[in-house]
């Protein structure tokens, strides 16, 4: 576990950031900002593959994206729920990385956990500003921190972004980390089960999406977010 970055993306599954925000990540990270991977689950209950094969994707997909760093927190797949055992987790990573912006997941999605993980990582956003929630990161007391803005990523579900980050120069990169998750995506030789995201159109879709959100700022690829409160801007010439 490492220390302050600028962007800390908390998301349910290991693949979730790839699959949503991975083009979002490598342009802050060329940027200069530093940037995190926490998941909330190991994706255990996933259709294809096992928790570990995941974990050997995920690792080969952080090389990829450049990340500062990457792990998880230990929630159970498919039953995590935003009791105070799982937001002082949440809470303690945050109060770790003292991120000023965090990406999560759909508000709402076709995959239940999406929901309600940006649900959890949002109240624990809010919560981790409270001083008086005391948490302890290698038996030191931690001090309260908020970071100023939480995005939402569009997942499988379409929602109107309320922002969309070009993408376009990333694009073959995203798909160079997410394809390392090989195990999730379409193999005609598996014989495991088939899911909604190893059929064969997934991808074309992922990249239609893509296409679309792009399309929306005149741009080839983009990423969409959803916000709660809109984020502050102090300068309108940095609008594209």
């Amino acid at each position: 576990m490492q220390g302050s970055v600028d962007i800390l993306v908390i998301t349910a599954h290991p693949d979730d950031a790839e699959i949503g925000m991975g083009g979002t990540i490598l342009r802050h990270i060329t940027q200069g900002r530093s940037v995190g991977l926490v998941e909330l689950t190991g994706g255990e209950l996933g259709t294809r593959g096992t928790a570990e094969i995941r974990a050997q994707e995920a690792a080969a997909a952080t090389k990829v994206l450049g990340v500062s760093f990457r792990y998880q927190l230990g929630l159970r797949d498919g039953f995590f729920r935003a009791d105070e055992s799982s937001l002082l987790k949440v809470i303690t990573a945050l109060r770790t990385h003292r991120p000023n912006v965090v990406l999560t997941n759909a508000v709402r999605d076709r995959h239940p956990d999406h929901g309600r993980g940006a649900a959890l990582v949002a109240e624990a956003c809010f919560l981790s500003g409270l001083r008086r929630i005391g948490t302890e990161e290698n038996g030191t007391t931690q001090e309260a921190w908020r970071p100023k803005t939480v995005l939402h990523a569009i997942q499988d579900n379409w929602i109107d972004p309320d922002l969309v980050v070009d993408i376009t120069p990333y694009w073959d990169k995203k798909l160079e980390a997410l394809l390392c998750f090989k195990s999730q995506f379409h193999d005609p030789k598996s014989k495991e089960p088939i899911s909604p995201i190893s059929v064969p159109e997934f991808l074309p879709s992922l990249q239609g999406r893509a296409l679309a959100m792009g399309r929306l700022i005149g741009s080839t690829y983009g990423e969409g977010y959803t916000v709660v409160r809109p984020p502050a801007v102090g300068d309108l010439m940095e609008l594209g």
